[in-house]
């Protein structure tokens, strides 16, 4: 289906949206496949380490559901470092064609190891070997030294599987709060925040723009 752009007079309003912010997520996430955004499952995650200082980068968020947003990358890497360290994190998700954005924000923990190797073990065998290979986030000497690296793990385990990478796996972001953002004329936006109440379930609030 080609790129269709929506009314951005439409609302987005309380008596509408689902009062789960997980299953509005969803509907959302379907719109945006279904009007052909490239890749809606990326979003940005924002961390930031012990000096307080952010750092943003694109990540790819697999998993969604009642439990959290799932997404993986090299342990080693400097989101990861930021995130043992202040594990808290918030994902951005923007589908330009809808004038719609989604913010995330809440505690982070790792996956479980048994969730990291199922994932593993069905990514491309490609991208299993650029997981293998990068030191993520690390100097490297050339584009060619890390060419090299993924050619002789190709070469040795090429009748067997992958071993797993050490320092690889998920996080998982558990939702404090998502707001819903729909882009409206005359940059008079609505905005509504899902906040989770302390004792069970969820608060609906509608922001200035």
């Amino acid at each position: 289906m080609g790129r269709q752009m929506t009314d951005h007079a439409q609302p987005l309003r309380e008596e509408d949206v689902d009062p789960d912010p997980v299953a509005q997520f969803h509907a959302w996430f379907a719109a945006a496949a279904d009007v052909g955004v490239h890749m809606p499952e990326a979003a940005a995650v924002a961390t930031a380490g012990n000096d307080g200082a952010p750092s943003v980068r694109m990540v790819l968020v697999k998993q969604v559901d009642e439990n959290g947003l799932v997404f993986y990358t090299n342990y080693e890497s400097r989101k990861a470092r930021e995130l043992a360290v202040n594990p808290a994190a918030a994902l951005l998700f923007y589908w330009d064609p809808l004038g719609r954005q989604v913010r995330i924000e809440g505690g982070i923990e790792r996956t479980t190891p048994e969730e990291s190797e199922a994932y593993i073990r069905s990514r491309p065998r490609g991208s299993q070997l650029s997981a293998l290979s990068s030191p993520q986030s690390r100097p490297i000497e050339s584009r060619a030294s890390l060419e090299t690296r993924v050619a002789e793990l190709s070469d040795r385990y090429a009748d067997a599987d992958l071993p797993l990478p050490e320092a690889w796996g998920g996080f998982r972001l558990t939702p404090q709060t998502f707001e819903f953002w729909q882009n409206r004329n005359d940059r008079l936006h609505d905005r509504l925040l899902y906040r989770r109440r302390p004792e069970g379930g969820w608060v609906i609030e509608r922001l200035a723009p």
